[in-house]
């Protein structure tokens, strides 16, 4: 399938035909890339993608626990007194 370079203010761009689109199923946001001569459109992750499956791996290992009061050094500037 055939697209024309067009200008779109001081950029270029393609229109995508629809079967092309509906074929793939892009829709949304995309990335773009070069990649030896080509264009590659690919679909662009999602914020946070994965992170579901990080937190079941690292509850797993026990490395999720909270950490407070770990024994933090203070130094002298946490010491001192402030006074309004």
């Amino acid at each position: 399938m055939k697209a024309r370079i067009v200008r779109i203010g001081n950029s270029k761009g393609i229109r995508i035909p629809k079967p092309l689109i509906e074929q793939t199923g892009l829709k949304g946001d995309v990335e773009i890339e070069a990649q030896n001569g080509k264009l590659l459109i690919k679909p662009a992750a999602k914020a946070r993608a994965g992170w579901a499956e990080s937190f079941k791996e690292m509850a797993k290992r026990g490395d999720d626990a909270l950490i407070v009061d770990a024994g933090v050094a203070l130094t002298s500037f946490d010491e001192d007194e402030w006074e309004w």
